[in-house]
């Protein structure tokens, strides 16, 4: 009780004398709830962190954890010319503020390659490519951009023990032969996502990563071995970059790390970045002594984990959530009298990405002050595409 006091007091008192803590926002009366709100001098700050530890030449940054164009624009303007994506209306925005290269990170089905051989003409200052694991799809893909008198290059995703996607790499080699007879496509390098790698020891992370990788390492010397082809390798995501940093040639795609969240900040404690989008929500309601619900419902944060691991609140630290619906958020305090309506509570997603897919926008805050909007374009499923 003493504690929860003391901390309210000690808020009022940073709030009174311009002492404020990094995430508070001093006109929040002027944004309303639910809100992501992104940072932007921490963007920079998270953006500074990947480029120390991997030149900029060697990053792919993935953007499906950002989705709007201003955060992709001011990677370019750091010097990152390569961006990674997994649907169309991503790989479009990345063209509509010329970013040299493209990958989407996705195996087209024959409708998609279609939207990309369109996307390729549109946006002639990008380079896009694709994924493929598959023959025959390698084979429809080919007679799209045959038709269209265009050459799409073509990276092999590998199955390196996450199971989702991917071609196991024992087979990948007949794949790399089969498209050399194509005819539309180009295969360029490889692609390894080992996302299942996620281990908070850095040593055992390292070790499990070393394994995944090495699949790819073999490949990729029996491919250069018989063909006098060498391959470009594009690997990881946040949880591994670490480990795929320290090597040579490999471009590395994390892309969590522009916001950050609390379950990588929790779970990879050894990254150096930091949290740079939270949510924002306001009491609704006291219930009773010891609950009160607040506007933060499955449409404004990521639930796909269980109601303990979606949000965790800055200034409310010992909040237990009980229950959870589309618009409402119910919490168990220790004493709901400290708590009114239009009270804010400031909130890190446990999982950021499907957080901001939830927001059509973005409230921008600088020097501790909202100072405009940026559009979540790449949410859409379609910009023009």
């Amino acid at each position: 009780m003493f504690n929860i006091l003391f901390a309210f007091f000690i808020y009022d008192v940073c709030r009174k004398y311009g002492k404020m803590n990094w995430f508070t926002i001093k006109n929040i009366e002027t944004v309303d709830s639910p809100a992501l709100i992104v940072y932007k001098e921490r963007v920079r700050q998270n953006i500074q962190s990947v480029l120390n530890m991997r030149e900029a030449a060697l990053l792919r940054p993935h953007v499906k954890t950002n989705k709007m164009a201003e955060v992709c624009s001011m990677m370019l303007d750091a010097g990152i010319t390569k961006f990674k994506c997994a649907t169309i209306a991503e790989a479009e925005m990345l063209g509509m503020i010329q970013a040299p290269d493209v990958l989407l990170a996705y195996q087209p089905t024959p409708v998609k390659a279609k939207r990309l051989a369109l996307l390729i003409k549109q946006y002639p200052a990008t380079k896009f490519s694709c994924l493929i694991d598959d023959a025959d799809n390698a084979e429809n893909i080919s007679h799209i951009f045959t038709n269209n008198n265009i050459t799409v290059d073509v990276f092999i995703d590998l199955n390196v023990g996450q199971n989702r996607t991917g071609i196991k790499p024992s087979n990948a080699f007949d794949l790399f032969e089969t498209c050399t007879e194509l005819k539309g496509i180009t295969i360029i390098g490889l692609h390894v996502y080992d996302g299942h790698i996620r281990d908070t020891d850095v040593d055992a992370r390292k070790q499990k990563t070393d394994v995944a990788f090495q699949q790819a390492v073999e490949l990729s010397e029996k491919i250069t071995s018989f063909f006098n082809i060498k391959l470009k390798i594009v690997a990881g995501g946040s949880p591994t970059f670490p480990v795929h940093a320290q090597r040579k040639d490999v471009e590395c795609s994390p892309g969590t790390f522009v916001f950050w969240d609390y379950g990588y900040k929790t779970q990879f404690p050894d990254e150096p970045f930091e949290y740079a989008a939270l949510v924002i929500s306001r009491v609704i309601s006291v219930v009773d002594e010891h609950t009160i619900c607040v506007d933060l419902g499955h449409k404004s944060v990521a639930a796909e984990n269980v109601i303990e691991k979606r949000v965790y609140f800055l200034n409310a630290e010992n909040i237990q959530p009980l229950g959870q619906s589309e618009e409402h958020l119910v919490l168990r305090v220790e004493d709901a009298a400290l708590y009114k309506v239009g009270d804010v509570l400031y909130g890190v997603p446990y999982h950021i990405c499907p957080t901001v897919a939830l927001y059509e926008k973005a409230v921008i805050v600088e020097n501790n002050e909202a100072v405009g909007e940026w559009k979540v374009v790449a949410r859409d499923r379609k910009i023009n595409a």
